[in-house]
């Protein structure tokens, strides 16, 4: 039987972020519960989300299955107490190859675009695509739809140059110590208002350019062109 409960956003930004956010800045010290255990039991609580994620849904997700690599990539520089700057790579290489994939999907037959925004979970596909080919517009949108995609890989490579400056401007302390894991967890907590959000209007913007394209090409608004649950 399939699981069509939706999760619930802010228990799944406190889960994921605002709880190991606060274990990483205030149980660090040695008088609670020390620099590698804090560690581990912040890294607990996205590692625990995302395994459940992916355990409900059977069936692999890019997105949910990147977030799972960064967590334990983030948990091996923190235990192996590597150079700091491999934490700013890091942080800079995962939004920056999904940038990089997105904005090479442009230009085959398959934009990513169509993964992301234009997809059958969202959009009824069949609707449009018959009214774009009643009208002899397919082709413009496919073109429109190269458009969107370059914006979506846009809004990852804006996300991964805030992601190497934020890193490298807070994360300034060696791995191992209280001090790293307490700016580990101030870099955690901000990366959402300063990275996600504005990453998150960018890719506000390509849909609402993917509404108006439906709509002067298929005719369609979007309450037309979103898919109604069945």
């Amino acid at each position: 039987m399939n699981d069509t409960s939706k999760p619930n956003p802010l228990i799944e930004v406190l889960i994921t972020l605002i709880i190991p956010s606060l274990i990483l800045m205030k149980l660090s010290g040695p008088e609670d519960l020390g620099v590698v255990n804090a560690l581990l039991l912040a890294l607990a609580f996205p590692l625990f989300w995302g395994g459940r994620d992916l355990l409900r849904r059977r069936k692999l997700n890019l997105f949910a299955t990147l977030g799972l690599v960064s967590v334990l990539l983030t948990g091996g520089i923190g235990l192996l107490q590597l150079d700091n700057q491999w934490l700013a790579v890091k942080e800079a290489a995962i939004p920056g190859l999904i940038g990089l994939a997105v904005t090479i999907s442009a230009y085959t037959r398959y934009p990513l675009v169509r993964v992301l925004l234009y997809t059958p979970a969202l959009m009824d596909v069949e609707r449009i695509g018959g009214e774009l080919e009643a009208r002899g517009n397919q082709a413009a949108f496919e073109a429109r739809l190269r458009t969107a995609t370059w914006m979506l890989g846009a809004s990852f490579f804006f996300s991964s140059v805030m992601n190497y400056f934020l890193a490298t401007w807070i994360v300034t302390s060696p791995a191992g110590t209280a001090a790293f894991n307490e700016e580990l967890g101030r870099l955690t907590l901000l990366s959402y208002p300063v990275i996600a959000l504005p990453s998150m209007l960018i890719m506000m913007a390509a849909l609402y350019y993917l509404a108006r394209t439906i709509k002067e090409l298929a005719g369609l608004k979007l309450g037309e062109a979103m898919r109604t649950p069945s």
